[in-house]
């Protein structure tokens, strides 16, 4: 409530994020950096699309959230007395509401959760957004198309089979069934206040022959339409039109969940055909002197149902790399990328009968997306995510299966391609090696021409969690950085738009981070008009729960991506400057790793992660249905996944994935004579600069003196050394970036966030000496005591929640 109240004074004093960068662009114009002509080409296809995951690391139930919501927007409302009783009921209620899971989530229940931020997005936030970009780009001589998709949003829930074995073809469709239906209520409830508004008559204002024609054939073809609204709004044509979308839209669900035939003109074959219905009211009111009508209510909902769908959000599929090779070992045998372009142009499909489970499975997804597609239209599922991509190979191979599939077709006279095809860069090798994948990719004739039937588009997603549990949060940010520089390149060698995916998680360690100084931080020309991201776990709450906070972080992500697409498009630095500052920063990533390594590679450090940290009880928070760990899974930690590997580091204080690395890299840079350079790194350079904010708040979080009492209490003295080696290397950090910022203390210029951290660590301190004795009490028990664990359990979520990380 106070971040609300806050964010409100700054935008009446300095105006939206949106603006600002508007007026940012405007200034660039002035100066004649870019002519009209160009800007209008640059934004034609702006895009930003945040896009919801089911990774577990929201702590709280959705139960528990709902009411907090309650309460934020009761403490919003003036102090009377039956506000405070209303208040008091909330708080009643959330005492006596359990803060635990009863038992594991579920996919669809991980969908229902994410589509309430989706409906609440819907009614109360996308609208005024949408409104405001357009309006802000007008007065620059920008117009916004109705039709276009500045803002979008996307979902992998339900479509993430990556080591969750409980995604299946049916649950994919099941999905989508789901979201169809929030789409349909939460539009039908604005679709009401749009009928009500809607009263032009006849009689007072003209109206076109095409709305005319369009209502007669609506009730002709709906006899649902009750009498009297045929009757009392006769010379209403407006009303009886919004009232016929509303039955259609209800007719379309009900198809829909029937797996029934498109009756045409009864309901909605896809979105294209539900926003016609739309452009023909608004047409009408254009020519008959109703501008300020068609420029209102109906226009904000039209481009909120643009930005939708009829399916709420697109959703993205992604596999597992191996998943594709086995299917085609099992049909093809051993191939190599020569062998997959011809297959690829090959008029047959080989016998895919005598599959194993598995790939039937994977099969069974194909076959599933194309029956989507054809059912709700293109925006449904738009691409196709290749987990662990090591070659192009691996791309190509899940193009080859959409083939088989129906997807995918380079046949002369019938060419089409229904999805794309985005790698998954996860791991230091493969960002490394991002430059050679696609270039491998783009000189693959038969790839290339599914990116030119795909509009010369290549999506890459950038995997944040996977790269840092690799190589530490120092070389995972500078690879990753590296990588869009390269994959910039070879997108613009070969005339294709790049867009990038990033995979970041609601931690430092997994990526996460203010968007804002993210987004501009990232190298010139790859924000090219395009940009996805991932929204995860406790972040979706924190961001979307509230209309004013989802409004301030859609805002401030247009606004950065505006900025990012216009105004960085160039290098920023010169080429010499540039080479001095990676060398630098080549030896700063090279020590960090160093010391990463040292520390992750000891054959004691997942004895001593797992007796430190309360990570085992992470499975019983249920908090989502992918397991933990990945298949085949043993007890090291390289089949842990990265989330539960950030999760006990954070649950401890000891965070290491946020910070670990990092004094020893500015060290070596230090000693090595680059004590000015560095200097000059931070104070012009984006991406160092954002670095460095984003591992001084992590190390503001930690807290190694609350570690030390789960190292005492929980670990194996002979284990001790490790601690010890954590303590040295946090001091070394801590002196480092002192001596860097010049400044006395962590967070010195941060003086409203170093006040958060200390109250809340008011909090925190208690509960985690609790958690430490209720682990030491549940580890020595032979058999499970469900009230101390409970009570752990209870502990845990108290941390998550007051560090606003679970992992």
């Amino acid at each position: 409530v106070d971040r609300v109240k806050v964010l409100s004074k700054q935008q009446h004093a300095g105006g939206t994020w949106i603006s600002q960068a508007v007026t940012n662009i405007e200034k660039s114009l002035a100066n004649n950096e870019f002519t009209i002509e160009e800007l209008r080409k640059w934004l034609s296809n702006f895009s930003v699309r945040p896009v919801f995951t089911a990774h577990p690391t929201e702590a709280a139930r959705r139960s528990v959230l709902s009411k907090l919501t309650t309460i934020s927007e009761l403490l919003d409302q003036p102090e009377n007395s039956i506000r405070n009783s209303r208040l008091a009921e909330a708080v009643d209620l959330l005492w006596q509401t359990d803060e635990l899971r009863l038992g594991q989530p579920e996919p669809l229940d991980e969908a229902v959760n994410s589509l309430y931020y989706l409906d609440e997005l819907f009614e109360f936030t996308v609208p005024d957004i949408l409104d405001q970009f357009k309006n802000e780009l007008k007065r620059i001589g920008v117009d916004v198309p109705i039709t276009s998709r500045p803002l979008s949003f996307g979902t992998w829930i339900g479509g993430d089979r990556d080591g969750n074995p409980n995604i299946t073809a049916d649950v994919t469709k099941s999905a989508i069934l789901l979201q169809n239906a929030h789409f349909t209520r939460t539009i039908i409830h604005l679709l009401d206040e749009l009928r009500q508004a809607l009263s032009v008559s006849t009689k007072l204002a003209g109206v076109s022959q095409q709305l005319l024609d369009s209502v007669s054939q609506d009730l002709e073809l709906l006899p649902e339409i009750e009498e009297r609204f045929r009757r009392i709004n006769i010379e209403e044509p407006y009303r009886l039109k919004a009232t016929a979308i509303r039955h259609k839209l209800l007719i379309t669900q009900a198809r829909h969940r029937g797996a029934l035939p498109h009756a045409p003109g009864r309901d909605y074959k896809d979105t294209a055909e539900l926003l016609s219905d739309f452009t023909i009211m608004r047409d009408s009111l254009l020519q008959h002197n109703g501008e300020l009508i068609a420029g209102g209510l109906l226009e904000r909902l039209t481009r909120a149902i643009t930005a939708f769908g009829l399916t709420h959000a697109t959703m993205d599929i992604r596999e597992h790399s191996d998943a594709h090779r086995s299917l085609l070992e099992q049909v093809i045998g051993d191939f190599n990328l020569t062998l997959l372009g011809k297959e690829l142009t090959n008029s047959k499909n080989p016998d895919l009968t005598k599959l194993d489970d598995p790939a039937k499975k994977t099969l069974a997804t194909f076959v599933a997306i194309n029956d989507l597609i054809k059912r709700f239209g293109p925006e449904v599922i738009e691409t196709y995510i290749i987990s662990m991509t090591k070659s192009a190979d691996d791309v190509l191979a899940a193009a080859l299966i959409g083939k088989y599939a129906g997807l995918i077709s380079l046949a002369e006279n019938n060419k089409f391609a229904q999805i794309g095809f985005a790698p998954l860069l996860e791991t230091v090798a493969e960002l490394r090696s991002a430059d050679l994948i696609l270039e491998n990719l783009l000189n693959n004739p038969q790839y290339r021409e599914i990116v030119r039937l795909r509009g010369d588009i290549q999506e890459v997603m950038l995997g944040y969690s996977d790269s840092n549990k690799d190589a530490g949060i120092t070389t995972s940010q500078w690879e990753i950085h590296k990588a869009q520089r390269k994959l910039r390149d070879v997108a613009i060698k070969h005339g294709v738009k790049l867009r990038l995916f990033h995979g970041r998680g609601g931690s430092v360690g997994r990526g996460g981070g203010p968007t804002y100084d993210a987004l501009i931080a990232l190298p010139w020309g790859s924000i090219d008009g395009q940009i996805k991201m991932t929204e995860q776990g406790e972040v979706i709450s924190d961001k979307y729960g509230l209309p004013a906070l989802a409004k301030e972080n859609l805002e401030l992500t247009i606004a950065a991506s505006l900025e990012a697409t216009v105004l960085n498009r160039k290098p920023r630095q010169s080429s010499n400057a540039l080479s001095s500052w990676d060398s630098c920063m080549d030896l700063i990533s090279d020590a960090a790793f160093k010391a990463y390594r040292n520390l992750v590679d000891q054959p004691d450090l997942p004895t001593y992660f797992y007796q430190s940290t309360p990570v085992e009880q992470l499975g019983n928070l249920f908090l989502g249905s992918r397991p933990s760990r990945r298949p085949d899974a043993t007890a090291g930690l390289s089949s842990l996944r990265a989330i539960p590997w950030v999760f006990g580091w954070t649950q401890s204080r000891q965070i290491v994935p946020g910070w670990y690395g990092v004094g020893s890299g500015l060290k070596a840079a230090r000693e090595a004579g680059n004590e000015k350079l560095l200097k000059e790194l931070l104070n012009n350079w984006h991406f160092f600069r954002t670095f460095i904010s984003n591992v001084e708040m992590t190390i503001a979080k930690t807290d190694l003196e609350i570690a030390q009492r789960y190292v005492q209490a929980l670990v194996e003295p002979k284990l001790y050394p490790i601690f010890e080696e954590i303590k040295r290397e946090f001091e070394l950090t801590v002196a480092e970036l002192l001596a860097l910022t010049s400044k006395s203390e962590i967070l010195g210029n941060q003086p409203i966030l170093a006040r958060t951290l200390a109250v809340r660590d008011t909090y925190l301190a208690p509960l985690q000496l609790l958690q430490v004795s209720l682990l030491k009490q549940v580890r020595a028990q032979s058999a499970p005591d469900p009230l101390l664990t409970r009570a752990l359990l209870l502990t845990i979520n108290g941390v998550a929640a007051g560090l606003r990380n679970t992992g």
